[in-house]
């Protein structure tokens, strides 16, 4: 019999597993930020304003909110591993369209087309994980894999910034081609064939008409606050869901059954809330180094770099000290830090050191990387093997309306005070304070978690 040392070790086999599948969520990270430095080149070299460019971005995510709760059902129906290399196959064919497109609605088509690839690379790519290493491994892979897809929110301008100063902006969606390419190589030998049956079921056609429109109508409601009408459809869409799928008790787009476990609903609210308050507040950070301190694309990129380094440090250590110490402890201490990391910005209307910013930014790193391994343990931890699946469709949902819903949210508050505060700094460090109130809020479900467990 194996010793338990035995059974919890992370061997070669499942490291390089962890490794493939993360290079699909890292296509689509990368791809979501890269663009964010070439929204002018982009409207210039396909002559259309500002207006219609900026779609190019939120196209993207609507797609991602539009596809993300099929995941689970798309799995069971055709198994994680044919679903996860049609995606990374969508994705790469779609890199090419965009950067073969002609006019800004042909960019936002293939876009479209895009974010629906990426919005299923990383929960299925998560949950083909998650089944192969287990309840009991799944936070200390988490914490080893993740390290390369913390760099991402970095390094896309980085590299975006780099592109533009050599290449046309269509580059910035070739650049996905090889890698994709490779990535499906890879993955053809080393992902293994599903061990699991598949379960030939019709989609939930009602949950098909109400959930993903409602969750695409609720983000773009939000990107535009005048658009109130479409913010309430969407409200109401998915309040017609949530009564659809507990009458009739269909979970093929996104369980509710799932959130009568304690553990389960308490780790969703703290993903919804972490989306709002962490990758929310990345929004202002860019922001800031361009308006107040007046530095370019790639400098801003290149100064979040200390963030980066501490989310890379962070993460797999948090893998680890996650069984020993339980999911509570380590989410508190990344949330603690996250706010020691914010409290420099608080004083943005003066001027800020370099060395006081890389300080805050990589406390800011460790606070983010260190709540991903326990959150998603506790997850993962608290459903069934075949739940998995569906479990990872419904935390993906969580986090980026979380996200979209944070970002809209301060986006708001910083246009208010850029228009009333006396200067941009004043402006930002007014923001900053909400910032720092999201974070603090996710303090609460985060000390409902379950302590050290045996």
């Amino acid at each position: 019999m194996k010793s338990t040392a035995e059974v919890d070790r992370l061997d070669p086999w499942l490291l390089r597993l962890g490794g493939v599948l993360i290079l699909g969520a890292l296509l689509a990270q990368l791809d979501a930020t890269i663009v964010t430095v070439g929204i002018g080149a982009i409207g210039r070299g396909l002559t259309a304003d500002l207006a219609s460019v900026q779609w190019v971005s939120t196209a993207y995510l609507l797609a991602v909110a539009l596809v993300a709760p099929l995941s689970g059902w798309l799995t069971q129906r055709f198994g994680g591993k044919r679903v996860w290399l049609a995606s990374v196959t969508l994705f790469v064919a779609a890199s090419a369209l965009c950067g073969l497109a002609w006019s800004a609605p042909a960019l936002i088509v293939c876009r479209v087309l895009q974010g629906l690839g990426g919005g299923l690379m990383q929960p299925v790519g998560q949950a083909l994980l998650a089944r192969h290493a287990g309840p009991s491994r799944i936070g200390r892979v988490v914490g080893i894999i993740t390290v390369p897809i913390t760099f991402a929110p970095v390094a896309g301008p980085v590299i975006g910034g780099l592109i533009l100063q050599v290449a046309d902006w269509r580059w910035m969606f070739y650049v996905n081609v090889p890698i994709g390419l490779v990535t499906l190589l890879l993955a053809a030998s080393i992902v293994p064939a599903d061990d699991q049956e598949t379960v030939r079921t019709r989609p939930d056609l009602v949950g098909l008409l109400l959930l993903p429109p409602g969750l695409a109508a609720l983000v773009y409601g939000l990107s535009d606050t005048s658009q109130i009408e479409i913010l309430v459809a969407g409200v109401v869409l998915l309040i017609g869901y949530v009564v659809h799928a507990l009458r009739t008790g269909k979970v093929s787009l996104l369980d509710l059954t799932l959130f009568t476990r304690r553990g389960f609903t308490l780790a969703s609210v703290n993903t919804f809330l972490l989306g709002a308050a962490l990758y929310s507040s990345m929004l202002l950070l860019p922001l800031y180094f361009a308006q107040v301190r007046g530095l370019n694309a790639l400098q801003a990129g290149l100064l979040l770099a200390p963030q980066a380094l501490g989310t890379a440090l962070a993460t797999p250590l948090a893998g680890k000290l996650t069984p020993k110490y339980g999911p509570r402890a380590v989410v508190l201490l990344g949330i603690l830090l996250t706010m020691v990391g914010t409290v420099p910005f608080l004083f943005a209307g003066q001027e800020l050191g370099l060395i006081p910013i890389c300080v805050a930014l990589f406390l800011r790193g460790a606070g983010i990387g260190a709540t991903v391994p326990p959150n998603v343990a506790a997850i993962y931890t608290s459903v069934d093997r075949p739940q998995i699946p569906g479990a990872t469709s419904a935390r993906t949902v969580l986090n980026r309306i979380g996200g979209s819903i944070g970002t809209a949210v301060l986006a708001f508050l910083l246009q208010d005070n850029l228009s009333s505060a006396g200067t941009p700094g004043v402006a930002y460090a007014d923001t900053f304070w909400w910032a720092l109130a999201l974070s603090a809020l996710t303090l609460i479900p985060a000390a409902l978690y379950p302590g050290r467990t045996k």
